[in-house]
């Protein structure tokens, strides 16, 4: 039997971030010096020992959620370490199925956070570990099921999560041409759509959310892993835990205005229990 330890390598490396570890640190800390927030500071932080990272699935089909195969998840910056008690704990549930390396590999909606996690976390590199799930294309009974699980851990202090997503895709390249010509121009009509649906993630009720994918079918992709968070927070109130979500900021990748351009929103928020 093999001791060789499974890591996955940090594949968009080089394509989607710098693959030097010392040019990414820099970019991170730039980029990070310029961020504003809406709310005031903390007045005490309590690090997290864990970090739960959820991220829908651009190239297998799932209609469930997946774990890692690796143990190991390789940044420019340093390696990440999975928390394989949980992992087990998960695992024991029935509910997961094992990825390949190469799909894990292949995948970017989890890595993409991991620069992130691994510079916010440098002072305590030592003392965490991480949580990445896969999760697929589920059915709204599963966005429950899922919910209910993880929301045991969504409740531990201890615990962070991170909900990969970006926001619309719009145009013909996406197969997705929604437009409201009572809000001017495309760009302002995706806006209003977006917001809509963060006004029901705010609302922190999974079914209004649902609801809303159904009538608009906003193209957010991380739809499922926002529906599995909605879920566990729903959970978590009906134990009379206060809770709520805001958002911090909104982008689009463009400004569209005529039906041959394309764009993706971005939005950024933070869940806060009271």
């Amino acid at each position: 039997m093999s001791n060789r330890v499974v890591c996955r390598e940090a594949s968009h490396a080089g394509s989607w971030y710098s693959a030097s570890g010392s040019q990414l640190n820099a970019q991170l800390e730039d980029w990070l010096s310029k961020a504003q927030s809406t709310v005031r500071p903390a007045r005490a932080i309590i690090a997290p020992r864990r970090v739960f990272i959820l991220g829908p699935s651009h190239h297998v089909h799932l209609s469930c959620c997946a774990l890692s195969p690796a143990e190991i998840y390789r940044t420019p910056l340093y390696d990440l370490r999975i928390d394989q008690k949980v992992y087990a704990e998960l695992w024991k549930t029935g509910l997961f199925e094992r990825m390949n390396l190469q799909t894990d590999e292949d995948e970017h909606s989890i890595e993409m956070h991991l620069p992130y996690t691994a510079k916010a976390m440098e002072s305590h590199k030592d003392e965490f570990s991480i949580v990445p799930v896969l999760v697929g294309a589920l059915s709204e009974n599963k966005e429950l099921e899922y919910g209910k699980l993880l929301s045991k851990y969504l409740a531990d202090p201890s615990n962070l999560f991170i909900i990969s997503s970006d926001f619309c895709h719009w145009g013909q390249r996406f197969r997705y041409t929604y437009y409201d010509e009572s809000q001017g121009e495309i760009y302002r009509s995706i806006e209003h759509l977006d917001k809509m649906g963060m006004g029901m993630i705010e609302q922190l009720d999974p079914t209004s959310f649902t609801n809303y994918l159904k009538k608009y079918h906003n193209t957010i992709c991380g739809r499922h892993p926002i529906g599995v968070l909605l879920n566990a927070v729903a959970e978590l109130r009906k134990s009379g835990l206060e809770m709520n979500f805001s958002f911090l900021n909104y982008a689009q990748s463009s400004e569209c205005r005529t039906w041959h351009d394309s764009s993706v929103s971005y939005a950024a928020g933070a869940l806060v229990v009271h």
